[in-house]
């Protein structure tokens, strides 16, 4: 068990961390020693469908501890973190510690989010065309603000800043610029980051990887591949394409495990390295 005792007991735990980092196992401890409830801050633990492939707490630890906000969003129901941020403010009155690896998510609760209004589903449906045939014209597309901004890299980001732009016209970095105030000020909460070391990270993916495929995650792939989108925020739990690709006979499944594995330590380092630049003033903690 991690020492815990320098955590504070009485304002509210938040805990970010890579995947595979022992953060759920921490909240579990620090629930039980407070009688806190634990809050989900993952936006794909949300989902309905994953249970196994994005390691939710399981049936067991959801009887030793109230766990809240896992699980209870449909595949096809929008939700972002504007949803979760308001459904967080509905617990304000409780004992909490929050935890998961979304960073944004940690951020909208601490620094404050923009209420961006909802995109039209014809603005989205023109954006899923133009993200699959001209990936460049919709990074082209961008206002200048917004693109400096964003992970050029991550088509999610740069699809999501594209509908706003489109359907507002206004750049998201102009609608981050009146954001409103934080729900719970990085000030007054015990804010806390895992920094694990690399190689003992990596290692502990790859046995769990291997463990989400003896619990069952081929068949949590199968039960969502005839209703599958891979452009929607669902199907991006990681390992779920590659199991998906093995299912229709792209791929063997040493390789379609092999790949996502791959896929999970990078996730993991971009995590990292999100982390690093943003969350300077959290406290930084290592495990086990």
């Amino acid at each position: 068990m991690t020492d815990i005792s320098g955590i504070s007991r009485e304002l509210p735990v938040l805990i970010a961390g890579p995947t595979a980092s022992g953060k759920s196992t921490l909240a579990m401890e620090i629930a039980a020693r407070d009688g806190r409830v634990i809050v989900n801050a993952d936006a794909l633990q949300v989902y309905q469908c994953w249970r196994v492939l994005t390691a939710r707490p399981s049936l067991a630890d959801e009887a030793q501890a109230p766990h809240l906000l896992y699980g209870h969003i449909a595949p096809a129901q929008d939700y972002s973190v504007g949803h979760w941020l308001r459904e967080i403010t509905a617990l304000m009155e409780r004992p909490m510690v929050i935890v998961g690896g979304t960073g944004l998510y940690f951020m909208a609760l601490t620094e404050g989010l923009a209420e961006v209004p909802p995109v039209p589903p014809e603005v989205r449906a023109e954006a899923d065309l133009l993200r699959q045939r001209d990936y460049a014209a919709m990074l082209a597309g961008l206002d200048p603000q917004t693109a400096a901004r964003i992970d050029l890299n991550n088509p999610v980001r740069v699809q999501r800043a594209w509908e706003v732009l489109r359907s507002t016209g206004r750049g998201l970095a102009e609608w981050q610029a009146r954001t409103g105030p934080a729900l719970i000020p990085r000030q007054r909460a015990e804010a806390l980051v895992i920094r694990p070391e690399t190689d003992w990270l990596n290692a502990r993916i790859d046995r769990r990887f291997d463990l989400m495929l003896a619990e069952g995650a081929l068949a949590e792939a199968e039960a969502m591949r005839e209703t599958w989108e891979p452009g929607r925020p669902w199907a991006k739990a990681i390992g779920a394409p590659e199991l998906i690709a093995h299912l229709e006979g792209h791929m063997p499944l040493d390789q379609a495990v092999a790949s996502a594995k791959l896929a999970s330590r990078q996730y993991a380092k971009r995590q990292r390295s999100w982390f690093r630049s943003r969350m300077q003033d959290w406290r930084a903690i290592s495990l086990p």
